[in-house]
């Protein structure tokens, strides 16, 4: 973790190569540090911030008033940070008889906003409330409604559950990682009005900025592991499972926690792989036999285990799980392994694990590297999902063509509109979608909820089945209705999983037909670049569109009279598109 002083000194640098973002910083104290740790930290994770920091004690004002200063700037996302300690003054202001009453006061307020930002462009991101215990009630606090702790607590706990539109930045996490002598100095308090010690900022900026980062697409997707001393400890080849460390005792115990953990991670969505200097049979061996390994086959994606060099391996991982190596996580005991990868693959995530193992999780607990808006219950399939992929790689290399290898699959598509069940995989799937998104919008569960009950839009949200298995819901179009009866895609993305399938052909075979029955004469489609959206620069002229320009937009166009379908070999087995 950076200090203080070198996030500073990163803003000397240039900036200019940047992605350029505007954040917005509200505050009930002094927060010029912590300003400019944010923009330190954005510049570390390749951004400029231009950020506007607000007035202390306006918050209400800011927020409310829809023609403040704040909503002019034209932040992309605004960042609240109501402290603790702030809080306190106000619990300490009220008669006794309504101190019981401090959580649900704020949680108004909360609520109030978390239904603004239902249909505001901007995101906001709201901090919760690390704990001050005053000392008044002692360990009895947490019994007495009256007391501060327990409003603290209430107010955190219903926070978590009243916030649909809010962003939520966990710090009391920090604290309860740092400690609050370490969060908070009070004689800086005293002098400066600054709640956050200058060793603390540059924790606090970076758990907001990894906000931020899921809010925009970053996010790690996938953790590769190693297998020896790293998994468990020993090495399987030379010791043998029976003596390798792992279970209830000694740093077996470590081992078994950290596996624990990675399950964890996985049944929420993770992709988890395997990369391992081993012969593949005994590598496999203590995930089939060993009583205490968390892990099992069945949780790792992909498996590989050979003699070869782990950029090559992890190279090899990544094209069968089509995922970027920025949302690839790399961990290995071996510091030379770990230069290795660093070296050739300047992308992926590696920790610097520490020596001992018995540290490894609260130095991953304090990365925080899986930072994410969103669940949905496809989550839970996606181990499965992505075994499939490497089944469908390996019956590749059987056929001597591409289009007998697609029609072999038996691909069935579902199309349906959005709906309550769907709604969620669909924002999910906006906000994580940065490779084939061709305008990159990121949406809410509330904007798609709102879209899908707008008479101005189609939408259509595919889903996508073979022999191997389900792919689950993996593209998304949003149609908004012109006047001049033109049908503009307001949204296209897709999951990178089902690339070559001839899913591109088979979406736009369903919109053109949705516009030719509901006497739409056009589709217009929009290309806005990103840093990784180049693979569809020329998605629309590959489908066959015209190039058009619109003012200063580049726009192009499709005659749905003179459209002739693509050749797909996907069956639709079922539509509710009307």
């Amino acid at each position: 973790m950076k200090t203080f002083a070198d996030l500073k000194q990163l803003l000397k640098s240039d900036r200019s190569h940047l992605a350029a973002i505007r954040v917005a910083l509200l505050g009930d104290s002094a927060t010029q540090f912590l300003a400019t740790a944010l923009q330190g930290t954005g510049v570390e994770r390749g951004f400029d911030v231009a950020l506007r920091e607000a007035d202390f004690a306006q918050i209400e004002r800011q927020l409310l008033d829809l023609s403040s200063e704040t909503y002019a700037f034209g932040a992309k996302y605004v960042i609240v940070f109501q402290s603790t300690h702030k809080l306190l003054d106000t619990y300490n202001a009220l008669p006794p008889e309504k101190r019981s009453t401090l959580a649900d006061d704020r949680l108004a307020f909360i609520r109030q906003l978390d239904a603004l930002f239902a249909n505001r462009k901007e995101r906001l991101i709201y901090c919760n409330y690390p704990e001050i215990d005053d000392g008044v009630y002692g360990s009895y606090a947490g019994r007495v409604e009256s007391s501060f702790l327990f409003q603290v607590r209430k107010l955190n706990y219903f926070l978590m559950q009243s916030a649909h539109n809010i962003y939520l930045c966990d710090l009391a996490s920090i604290q309860n990682k740092i400690g609050r002598d370490t969060i908070f100095d009070s004689s800086i308090y005293a002098t400066t009005e600054m709640l956050l010690s200058i060793d603390s900022v540059p924790l606090v900026a970076a758990r907001m900025f990894d906000c931020i980062l899921a809010a925009e697409g970053r996010i790690n997707k996938c953790v590769v592991c190693d297998l020896d001393n790293t998994l468990w400890g020993g090495v399987i080849g030379d010791d043998g499972i029976e003596n390798i460390e792992l279970g209830h005792l000694g740093i077996g115990k470590s081992f078994s926690e950290f596996g624990q953990w990675l399950k964890k991670l996985k049944e929420r969505g993770i992709i988890l792989a395997v990369c391992s200097k081993n012969n593949e049979e005994t590598a496999k061996e203590p995930f089939i036999k060993h009583p205490e390994m968390a892990l099992r086959l069945e949780d790792i994606s992909v498996f590989v285990a050979n003699w070869e060099n782990k950029a090559d391996n992890i190279r090899r991982i990544q094209q069968i799980l089509n995922i970027g190596f920025d949302s690839m996580v790399f961990l290995d005991d071996n510091p030379a392994e770990r230069a290795i990868v660093r070296e050739n693959i300047p992308a992926i995530t590696v920790p610097e694990l520490p020596e001992d193992p018995a540290d490894y999780l609260e130095y991953l607990y304090e990365l925080n590297l899986f930072e994410t808006i969103s669940v949905s219950a496809e989550d839970a399939e996606r181990t499965k999902q992505y075994q499939s992929e490497a089944k469908r790689q390996e019956e590749l290399t059987h056929f001597a063509n591409e289009a007998d290898f697609l029609k072999s699959l038996d691909m069935r598509c579902e199309v349906d509109r959005f709906n309550p069940y769907n709604t969620p995989r669909v924002a999910q799937l906006s906000q994580r979608s940065n490779q084939f998104n061709l305008r990159t919008i990121r949406y809410t569960d509330t904007d798609i909820a709102r879209l899908g009950s707008d008479d101005r839009y189609a939408n259509f949200a595919f889903s996508l089945g073979d022999k191997f298995g389900d792919h689950g819901l993996i593209c998304v179009v949003i149609l908004e209705i012109w006047a001049d009866k033109t049908l503009f895609i307001d949204t296209w993305f897709m999951s990178c999983r089902v690339l070559k399938r001839g899913m591109e052909n088979f979406t736009l075979n369903t919109i053109v037909q949705y516009a030719k029955d509901h006497g739409f004469e056009r589709l217009a489609g929009e290309y806005i670049a990103t840093p990784k959206n180049k693979m569809v620069k020329n998605h629309y002229d590959t489908l066959g569109f015209t190039q058009t320009a619109d003012g200063d937009r580049q726009l192009y166009t499709l005659d749905v009279a003179a459209y002739s379908e693509h050749e797909c070999f996907i069956t639709k087995v079922h539509n509710e598109i009307r």
